[in-house]
């Protein structure tokens, strides 16, 4: 086995290669994401961008190839310990929200905090917090069949920030908004992972998208076609963009990890 990635890289990815029933998605990518950072992942649809995020969050095994969260392989677990590191440390929204029908939009983003063992109050505090913060606290009660895709995508949102894990993957998280929502949805995302010190890792076909980043790295074919690039700073994505989470977030990760 080979030594275990640089102390600074949040996330390490060597070598990974990954085909879905024979055809290749991923060729052989070697990736580092530091501590804190967001990183866009761009590319055309197909290009290997999901297969990429899948990977990197334990939601897929590699074919080939080493992935390493904080200094610990990912790459020799087996099925239930991906199902823990993913629960236990990572955040997950997609392109589709996929939240529980029976629930609530509150109880849907509460959820992941109740299960990580918050007591109910600073469950639901954070719940209404990041409802209310992407423009859906007047439908806290409703279930999820009565509203439009654009509230659900909003609530799948706001239930991967409440937990305030270390890692967020993002894969397209805007294709049902429009641009309006879409670059609100993005502001919070970003300014949340930079103002706790989070993990961003953003999937996105749309290069209007790639200014939020701190860094971008483009894929084509399953082979990332240039090294990671800057994103220039003092764009809509920096530091203190509207959207920031206050005290409330804070304090229910916290009953969280205690």
């Amino acid at each position: 086995m080979s030594a275990a990635p640089p102390d600074n890289d949040v996330l390490w990815a060597r070598g990974i290669v990954k085909s879905h029933h024979g055809t290749p998605a991923l060729r052989g990518i070697s990736l580092g994401v530091r501590d804190g950072e967001v990183l866009a992942v761009t590319g055309p649809r197909g290009s290997g961008k999901s297969t990429l995020l899948g990977c990197l969050s334990a939601l897929l095994p590699v074919d080939e190839g080493e992935v390493w969260f904080n200094s610990a392989p990912v790459h020799t677990l087996g099925r239930s310990g991906r199902e823990r590191l993913r629960r236990d440390r990572f955040g997950f929204v997609g392109s589709e929200p996929h939240l529980v029908p029976e629930l609530t939009a509150r109880e849907n983003v509460a959820l992941p905090l109740l299960l990580a063992g918050a007591g109910n109050k600073a469950a639901y505090t954070a719940a209404d917090e990041w409802l209310d913060r992407l423009d859906v606290g007047e439908i806290a009660k409703q279930r999820p069949d009565r509203l439009v895709q654009s509230q659900r995508q909003r609530i799948a949102v706001a239930r991967a920030l409440a937990p305030l894990p270390p890692v967020v993957f993002a894969d397209d998280p805007t294709a049902p908004l429009h641009r309006e929502a879409a670059d609100q949805v993005l502001r919070i995302l970003t300014s949340a992972a930079r103002s706790h010190q989070l993990t961003l890792v953003l999937a996105t076909h749309d290069p209007e998208l790639v200014r939020y980043a701190d860094r971008s790295v483009a894929l084509l074919d399953g082979r990332l076609t240039a090294p990671a690039a800057p994103v220039p700073r003092g764009l809509p994505g920096g530091a203190g963009a509207a959207g920031t989470p206050g005290a409330v977030g804070a304090s229910a990760v916290s009953a969280r990890r205690s």
